[in-house]
């Protein structure tokens, strides 16, 4: 078995890498375990989940089809909300 020396300060540095290893680690587990109905889209976000345009975003707004949070000019959207309405447009194929 090999000995290495290393100085206390390289030894604290490398522990201290480590440990934020572990955190971000904990903070990937942290997002993944998150339900998706507790994130909120914003505009951009939700047109590209939902592969549709800004435009037709709005008229689900204008329509009230979708419920949204407007903070100045920025809008979000519930993943929960967009998953009721999704649910809420499903068309099941008979006989599948």
């Amino acid at each position: 078995m090999d000995v290495i020396t290393i100085e206390s300060a390289a030894y604290a540095k490398i522990v201290r890498r480590i440990d934020d290893i572990e955190q971000k680690i904990l903070d990937i587990v942290k997002k993944a375990q998150n339900p998706l109905s507790e994130r909120w889209l914003d505009n951009q976000q939700l047109c590209q989940v939902l592969n549709i345009s800004k435009r037709l975003l709005q008229s689900y707004r204008d329509e009230k089809q979708i419920p949204f949070s407007q903070i100045n000019h920025k809008i979000y959207y519930k993943a929960s909300d967009v998953e009721k309405f999704l649910t809420k447009n499903y068309k099941p194929l008979i006989g599948y």
